[in-house]
């Protein structure tokens, strides 16, 4: 447990008061028509989902929206009596949404203060919170999102207390008289669902950050980087650099260490300079990390629709945008949430860092590895078109880089048969030959 446990006061219980209530009791209070939100991923609170998970057969006509979610909603009654959204699938419900048992709902573009359409009409929320401290106000810990948001607008407030929770600075806490309940946490946070990755992956994601940390990341810069297996381990690869700055949404894993040793001091940046500032921390961040970020004045959260206001983040000028994408089509259209039309994730902020980049002046770079092995078959990334059905994450317009382990594809200016060129150059080479010929029935 970090120093935050050292600032509760030991009577926080009594200080929640008639608040504080068993599980069952708080849930009791949703019922037929209400339509509830969740705290995603590491803020999921478990308990209270087991608790209304326990609900849902006796009710009727609830609708559940889980983005990210670590609690697994395939249940009796799912589809009859309650529905599941999400706008951001995990590894947990993916097969709920392909067997077209609960509803994607897009969301892809953020204003400061306002919450997006599919997220503004919920009126129970529930969220995971530290115990209150001395003045009494609780904090989200290392994932905000947009939990202040959501439970202002909110009529039904419950919020599950987790003593482990660090507690990051920010517009990252609560008072408690804003929230109706407090339940205490019982089911610990789980491992984190999402999959190791093999020994092919493992290298190919770090040659690919080596490139991208040696080439297009020049000290001085301030960048952000997107979730993703491979952009996410991108901060390893910036220990040799210097006075770098982060304006970021999700704070990717070895962010503290670069604190610790000096790199990252946002020396130079324009909005909160000095400061490492993003909406959460990535699911799985060491305890360490947290526990050095835990009380830092250096890290801040805010809401996710502040960090990912396209018009907030253009006012970082000179900003570069790190993105994981799952397919790239030959002049640079790129898909990182979709197979064909099935979701696979979500949107998340990458279409609102690649346009805001742009617009800040500064650069784009998506980052994937040549192919994938599916069902024992190597398939390459770069095709000559999405597939029918594929979202369009990133506009081909707002992309300047792609970085494969082969190299980087740079796009800016170019035009459709150079951009094909570039992006042939860094494609596994077991695929060049059918793409080149692609690119001369399209192109000429």
């Amino acid at each position: 447990m970090g120093t935050a446990a050292a600032r509760y006061l030991e009577d926080w219980r009594a200080r929640l008061g008639a608040k504080l209530v068993e599980p069952d009791e708080a849930v009791s209070h949703i019922g037929p028509g209400d339509r509830v939100a969740i705290a995603i991923a590491q803020g999921t609170p478990f308990t209270l989902c087991a608790a209304l998970a326990g609900r849902l057969m006796e009710t009727h006509d609830v609708v559940v929206n889980h983005g990210a979610a670590f609690f697994n909603w395939d249940l009796p009654g799912l589809g009859e009596r309650f529905r599941l959204e999400s706008m951001y699938l995990s590894p947990l419900d993916r097969h709920i949404y392909a067997r077209g048992d609960a509803e994607f709902t897009p969301v892809s573009y953020y204003r400061e203060g306002h919450l997006p359409p599919a997220l503004d009409n919920f009126n129970v929320y529930l969220m995971t919170v530290t115990p209150p401290d001395e003045r009494g106000y609780v904090n989200f810990g290392d994932i905000q999102i947009m939990s202040k948001l959501l439970a202002r607008n909110a009529d039904l407030v419950i919020a599950e207390v987790d003593e482990k929770f660090v507690r990051i600075g920010g517009d990252n806490e609560m008072h408690i008289s804003e929230i109706d309940y407090f339940v205490e946490r019982t089911i610990p946070l789980p491992d984190s669902p999402l999959p190791a990755p093999s020994d092919e992956e493992a290298r190919i994601t770090n040659t690919v950050c080596a490139i991208v940390a040696r080439e297009l990341i020049p000290d001085r810069s301030t960048i952000q980087i997107g979730v993703g297996s491979t952009s996410g381990s991108l901060a390893y690869h910036l220990r040799n650099h210097h006075d770098l700055g982060m304006q970021t949404e999700i704070i990717p894993h070895g962010t503290t260490h670069l604190v610790r040793e000096g790199v990252l001091t946002g020396k130079y940046k324009k909005l909160f300079p000095g400061l490492v500032v993003g909406s959460a921390f990535a699911v799985g961040t060491p305890r360490e990390e947290l526990e050095f970020a835990d009380g830092h004045p250096g890290f801040h959260l805010y809401d996710f629709n502040l960090t990912d206001d396209i018009r907030f983040i253009a006012r970082e000028e000179g900003l570069i945008s790190v993105n994981n994408v799952m397919q790239v089509d030959l002049t640079g259209q790129a898909n990182g949430e979709s197979i064909g039309p099935m979701m696979y994730t979500g949107t998340g902020g990458q279409t609102a860092f690649v346009v805001g980049a742009c617009l800040a002046g500064g650069t784009t770079v998506l980052v994937t590895p040549s192919s994938s092995i599916v069902n024992g078959k190597r398939v390459s990334r770069i095709v000559p078109g999405l597939p029918p059905g594929s979202v369009v994450s990133s506009p081909r317009s707002f992309v300047h880089n792609v970085v494969t382990e082969y190299g980087i594809a740079r796009l800016k200016g170019k035009s459709l048969r150079e951009r094909a060129n570039e992006m042939i150059a860094i494609a596994h080479p077991d695929f060049r030959a059918e793409l080149r010929a692609e690119a001369k029935r399209m192109f000429g």
